[in-house]
């Protein structure tokens, strides 16, 4: 391969030959700061983390999506809710989370407090 080089305003023009085989280059490269998803689809969880409780019926309860503490509370026992009302105020890292109801219902227990230490998976919120 020919190449022309200009060093120090002097125009060289070289040969230039590839003593390694070239590498083969990927097909795709994300930018910075992106992630590329897989094609294939993500199997869910078998069964949802318990942070060690047990609960006869899944839907009637919210667990934490993650480890941090209690902020605030926003429900107490006896109050009808609605789908999305705000239940609990999680922090982590510095940065609150709003933890909403998933059904509309009846708040039947309240397991945390402000300030409390909770970890993925504990249960929050228990429903009527």
């Amino acid at each position: 391969m020919k190449l022309k080089i200009t060093v120090d305003g002097k125009l060289y023009e070289v040969d230039v030959e590839v003593s390694e085989p070239e590498r083969a280059r990927p097909g795709f490269v994300a930018p910075i700061g992106h992630v590329r998803v897989p094609a294939a689809p993500i199997a869910a969880p078998a069964a949802p983390p318990t942070g060690g409780e047990t609960v006869a019926d899944e839907s009637k309860v919210c667990r934490s999506p993650f480890s941090g503490t209690v902020s605030r509370v926003e429900v107490e026992v006896g109050r009808q809710i609605a789908p999305n009302e705000v239940l609990i105020v999680l922090e982590a890292m510095k940065m609150e989370t709003i933890i909403t109801a998933p059904v509309a219902g009846k708040i039947a227990k309240v397991n945390v407090g402000v300030g409390d230490a909770v970890q993925q998976g504990r249960v929050l919120i228990e429903f009527e």
